[in-house]
């Protein structure tokens, strides 16, 4: 039996603090094929690995999701240095889409498989409704995510319909 998120979260806090709870995302979706745009104050390229790692501000954005830290190191697909694989954030992670935010201390999108996974003391924040844990994995694609580690759910009622 699969239960709407408000409910889902209500069994939740009834029986305490979890260790997981599956997660519903109306705005954290991502086109995989859409373009990715980084801007920092500053990019580092090593021509024999090569990585490249962005500082300073950091923004990425790739549709209306937006993800901001204080460095970025991203990971290129094998074999083919001009395609995107992952990017691994950290200093202080910010994902915003138009209805949701999340925080981290560190976050690794891989950008082909449309996931972005957070982890340390993560705060999501869905309308007035707030969700911490310590590993949220965020499937872009389909708008699906799961809250790991000591979750906690604080809901404001009236504001999930």
């Amino acid at each position: 039996m699969r239960f709407s998120p408000v409910i889902a979260a209500l069994i939740a806090l009834a029986a305490g603090p979890a260790l997981s709870q599956e997660v519903a995302f109306g705005g954290l979706k991502a086109d995989a094929n859409a373009p990715v745009e980084v801007t920092s104050d500053s990019l580092s390229v090593n021509q024999s690995d090569g990585s490249a790692v962005f500082k300073g501000n950091v923004l990425v954005v790739q549709g209306g999701l937006r993800m901001q830290a204080a460095q970025v190191d991203v990971g290129y697909a094998p074999g083919d240095r001009s395609k995107i694989q992952t990017l691994h954030a950290t200093g202080g992670v910010t994902l915003v889409s138009p209805t949701e935010a999340a925080e981290s201390k560190e976050a690794v999108y891989d950008v082909a498989a449309g996931t972005v996974v957070m982890t340390g003391d993560v705060l999501l924040t869905q309308g007035e409704s707030v969700m911490s844990g310590q590993k949220l994995s965020v499937n872009l694609r389909s708008g699906t995510g799961q809250m790991d580690g000591r979750v906690r759910t604080i809901l404001q009622p009236g504001t999930q319909k």
